[in-house]
């Protein structure tokens, strides 16, 4: 095979490659919003191959997630914990349902989540800001707590106001409480007076799942431990039977059971009055694991989907105006060989679009940003090279040679253009974040596509256009 065959095999290989991948998205784009729903939850395969579109242009929420270092164990470098965090974070998100979510780390103790097209916002903050820490603590039920109230309304202690910053009983109420006990709030309303230590925690956890029974016929949530936490949770009721079993997430008691004998398979349930959606998301957190430290939220942007399809309408306004306007120009001022340039343009933004579709990228605002950048690059390698070709037909070559000059001489300068472009894109890649590397992803892309379009493409069909003739003069 020669040269030239080789270069169409590519032409129509990359071609069709880039319609294929973009099929889907063809696809997916005219569904109505009940079809999109039902593929969704039946995980098509067509869901995995669209090209999807960022949180500012569909609609979603921006989180940016302060870890608390205060609250980190001694021995855990605070790195780690931020890994382990956003790796439990991942984990809760994907059993949440959100597709193609942005989850990374930033600065020392931050963390940016970027949920494109959720429909629940509150639901999903409440999943992924939730520390998950579950612990069973016994409660001491020898009425002491009653008595520490009563000290504490005798000197005057408010108790709507027991706990400090740092969510801790006050040091006057430390002081009125036994010691090995603690006093946490309840779910519903209350205080229960529990051991320090726990008995038991969710780190035993193999499985969590909401279900519906119980005497009222209620949502609730059921835990399986593993082998250790069922030999230590059969230890633990086996040993306190008749006293109640404190069932602690986060610090706040959700039901305190009075355990009547021994269990010995490494069930429980966790009830608190849950609707089917709460039972489901703590579920989900409890499976995922605790965070290793509490976390805060910073910041909270939600983009609506309304906003989302403005963005949309505004950014395929400003491409296709913007390739209307540079085409017109092309084809009105370099006639028949500007025809064939816009020719590659067009081409160029397909391959474009399929390359992103292969690579699962997520289209932003940024990213539309850059692929109007990537149109003008386009368009300077092409006038290089047609303003190259003028001045060699200007010089008396013939067009065939002037051609291939063209080309052989505006070569070194488009590579030194795009290739100073690829540096401050890849800087831009490696220290940016969110929708800046969404930004240096795609201008990456299309300063590859269009260097391949405007040196090799339109080449070929120069080539293709002289072959077998000869032609006096060039329309350019």
């Amino acid at each position: 095979m020669d040269l030239k065959k080789f270069k169409w095999l590519i032409f129509w290989a990359v071609l069709l490659g880039s319609i294929y991948v973009l099929w889907p998205t063809f696809l997916w784009y005219r569904m109505t919003p009940e079809e999109k729903l039902k593929a969704q939850q039946t995980k098509e395969k067509i869901v995995n191959k669209i090209l999807n579109l960022g949180l500012d242009l569909q609609g979603g929420i921006h989180l940016v997630l302060e870890i608390d270092d205060t609250k980190i164990e001694k021995d855990t470098n605070i790195q780690d914990a931020l890994t382990r965090a956003i790796e439990i974070i991942r984990n809760r998100i994907d059993q949440f349902g959100v597709s193609e979510p942005f989850i990374a780390k930033q600065g020392e103790k931050w963390i940016v989540v970027q949920l494109p097209g959720i429909k629940d916002p509150k639901a999903a903050i409440d999943l992924i800001g939730k520390t998950a820490l579950l612990e069973f603590r016994l409660v001491d039920d020898t009425g002491a707590i009653e008595k520490v109230l009563a000290k504490a309304r005798e000197m005057g202690i408010q108790l709507n106001n027991v706990y400090d910053e740092n969510n801790k009983p006050k040091k006057e109420f430390v002081d009125l409480i036994p010691k090995g006990y603690t006093i946490l709030p309840g779910k519903e309303e209350g205080y229960f007076l529990v051991t320090t230590t726990s008995q038991i925690t969710g780190a035993y956890l193999t499985d969590a799942k909401m279900k519906i029974g119980g005497q009222y016929n209620m949502p609730y949530v059921g835990l399986d431990f593993n082998p250790d936490g069922a030999r230590i949770f059969a230890s633990v009721t086996g040993a306190n039977i008749d006293k109640r079993l404190a069932i602690v997430l986060d610090g706040i008691v959700q039901s305190a059971p009075v355990i009547r004998s021994r269990i010995p398979d490494g069930h429980a349930i966790i009830e608190g009055n849950f609707s089917a959606e709460e039972a489901s998301g703590l579920a989900i957190v409890l499976r995922a694991g605790a965070l290793p430290a509490p976390v805060r939220i910073i910041e909270n942007r939600t983009v609506g989907p309304s906003l989302g399809r403005d963005s949309v309408k505004a950014g395929l306004v400003a491409c296709l105006v913007g390739l209307l306007l540079v085409v017109s120009y092309m084809f009105f001022y370099y006639k028949t060989s500007g025809l064939i340039a816009n020719s590659a343009l067009i081409l160029n933004l397909v391959v474009l679009l399929g390359m992103m579709a292969i690579f699962h990228a997520t289209l932003t605002l940024p990213g539309i940003a850059g692929i109007i950048l990537t149109i003008g690059m386009a368009v300077d390698a092409n006038v290089l090279i047609l303003e190259r070709i003028r001045e060699e037909i200007r010089n008396g070559k013939t067009v065939r040679v002037s051609i291939d000059l063209g080309y052989e001489k505006a070569f070194s300068a488009i590579i030194d253009s795009n290739l100073t472009t690829l540096i401050a894109a890849a800087f831009l890649f490696q220290f940016g974040t969110g929708p800046i590397k969404g930004f240096a992803v795609t201008l990456t892309l299309g300063i590859i596509t269009s260097m391949y379009t405007s040196i090799i493409v339109t080449h070929q069909i120069y080539d293709v256009w002289l072959s077998g003739r000869q032609v006096e003069k060039l329309s350019i």
